[in-house]
């Protein structure tokens, strides 16, 4: 590789960890879960600070043309078989029990605002990679879909249970999906609840790069050393995609508002469902918890 050498340097959140490697023009954003690994609201602020690090990082150097300038971001899962289980639905029951609307749509647009950064490169000759090992639904998979890339290891599996609970994905699932297959299918992904394994959105052609359990990071090596003298070709396509279905801001605040007045008019039973969801996700928290501990001491 042309260009300066760096040494790895890393910036810590709470709730996320970069990680910048310099002689692969990357950085590495990795989510960590103090608590269910959701996309709870301190997550998706520590989300938006790393995206201004990056973003300001990567355009300086495009602009001053330096040969070892970040080229692409990794978001990944600290947490062994969970990329993300979506929203912090606990937080979600208790603004629409307070009946706190503004909240939840500040919340709606905070996320919104990074997926729309992801999924429009920065606004440079950018690109952003989802790496899922694991299990990732509703928020979490709207996350995955916003990257210009998906490797999934096979053993991921997806999926948006949204409905289950009287609501649907609310922060781009479509817009997102139906740039991906046909809006009649991504309706009915959306609609059925199902649960989806990698290699069938593979041959969807929702992921793009499937490789084995263990192999996700060696898969991003390979990509970014396969692009590394085709880079200006691939980014050329993605202009051309775009400009054949551009993703518009508008769109996703015009679907947050309609997620939150639909939020708005749930009804107990569904708030219930959404409780038991909770519940089910924290009891099986605490025990991967115990096991991981267990496994270090």
């Amino acid at each position: 590789m042309l260009g300066q050498r760096k040494e790895i340097t890393v910036t810590q959140f709470t709730h996320l960890d970069l990680e910048f490697e310099p002689e692969h023009n990357m950085v590495w954003s990795r989510f960590k879960y103090p608590g269910r690994p959701c996309m709870s609201t301190d997550l998706v602020k520590d989300v938006s600070r790393a995206q201004k690090i990056i973003a300001d990082q990567a355009r300086s150097q495009y602009e001053h043309k330096l040969p070892f300038r970040l080229k692409y971001q990794v978001f990944c899962s600290e947490l062994p078989g969970v990329f993300n289980l979506g929203g912090d639905l606990a937080y979600f029951i208790r603004l629409i029990r307070d009946k706190n609307r503004m909240a939840l749509f500040d919340y709606a647009k905070e996320c919104i605002d990074i997926l729309y950064r992801n999924a429009t490169n920065y606004e440079i000759p950018f690109t952003t990679i989802a790496l899922v090992q694991g299990e990732t639904l509703g928020g979490g998979f709207e996350a995955a879909l916003s990257a210009n890339l998906i490797i999934a290891e096979k053993g991921a599996r997806f999926g948006f249970p949204e409905t289950v609970f009287g609501m649907f994905p609310g922060m781009g699932a479509f817009n997102f999906l139906a740039r991906k297959v046909a809006p009649g299918l991504a309706k009915r992904m959306i609609a059925s609840g199902k649960v989806y394994t990698a290699e069938e959105l593979y041959d969807m052609g929702v992921v793009d790069i499937l490789v084995p359990d263990g192999n996700g990071k060696e898969a991003v090596y390979d990509y970014i050393q396969h692009q590394r003298n085709r880079s200006t070709g691939f980014y050329g396509l993605d202009r051309v995609i775009e400009q054949f279905n551009p993703l518009s801001y508008k769109e996703l605040l015009d679907v947050i508002t309609l997620w939150v007045d639909t939020a708005m008019q749930l009804s107990d039973k569904n708030i219930r469902l959404m409780e038991y969801l909770v519940r089910a996700q924290q009891k099986r928290w605490c025990r991967e918890e115990v096991k991981l501990v267990s496994m270090a001491s």
